[in-house]
């Protein structure tokens, strides 16, 4: 059975006194085994970030259904999502979404503190962590004494502590260097090796291609999949540059 199946999943926003409706998701329908490293792609507009928010729980579709594991998140009540989020997924934001006022020991070891979890028994689950991401040495220092390298591996850090489900990235090298970019690729390959099951959407084509599979939206659908299968990491790169070069074309044509 599939860790994430997405059925038929649609997303109608309706302006203000409902004059208008835009649909940003049309039908969508995929699944994610357990232990897979997928990237979602599309150009702005494309429905990425309506389906990630879905995925995470912080929107509600018009139809479909979201199963992670069998359970369809659509239909949690309000008041049980908070602790379902933190108890099944892992974040990972463009922007870190660190706190500046709690050291990067404190920022990683916040899910775990409103889980309820004592302080021996989160340093137990962190020193593996830290010393994974290399980050061991600057846990007592705050958000703004360290890299951006460091700030998106504290970030990764806080995903894993509570050994989700599934990773969620948004665009996660996208405020990094280039040098910062490769060691966070190098990090989400590790992790994936170990099990982790993975889900990124970015606009990278570099991230992309380190993924085990890509899923390309275009106008709120699933238009196009690519599978690395025996593929080099340059190989899938030059095929995703392809396939956006051809949707970018499609594009062009109906416009």
């Amino acid at each position: 059975m599939s860790l994430l199946e997405v059925k038929n999943l649609k997303k109608i926003y309706t302006t203000r006194f409902g004059a208008n409706q835009v649909q940003a998701l049309s039908n969508i329908s995929f699944s994610i085994d357990e232990g897979e490293y997928v990237a979602i792609m599309g150009e702005s507009g494309s429905g990425k970030t309506t389906l990630l928010n879905i995925l995470a729980s912080l929107d509600k579709p018009t139809s479909g259904e979201v199963l992670l594991n069998g359970k369809n998140i659509v239909s949690i009540k309000e008041k049980q999502i908070s602790a379902f989020r933190r108890d099944n997924l892992g974040f990972v934001f463009q922007d870190f979404n660190l706190l500046d006022t709690f050291s990067v020991k404190d920022n990683i070891f916040l899910p775990l503190v409103l889980a309820g979890k004592k302080y021996d028994e989160m340093q137990k689950i962190l020193e593996p962590i830290a010393v994974k991401l290399s980050i061991t040495d600057i846990l007592n220092k705050f958000p703004y004494e360290i890299s951006g390298g460091q700030k998106q591996r504290t970030a990764v850090a806080r995903a894993l502590i509570t050994n989700p489900q599934i990773v969620l990235a948004d665009e996660p090298t996208g405020a990094l260097d280039s040098r910062s970019t490769d060691g966070l690729l190098r990090i989400f390959d590790q992790i994936n090796k170990n099990g982790q099951t993975i889900l990124m959407v970015t606009h990278s084509t570099k991230a992309a291609s380190h993924a085990k599979r890509v899923l390309f939206l275009r106008d709120g659908e699933v238009f196009h999949q690519l599978y690395k299968m025996s593929m080099t990491t340059d190989e899938m790169y030059g095929k995703i540059s392809d396939t956006l070069t051809m949707l970018m074309a499609g594009d062009r044509k109906n416009a």
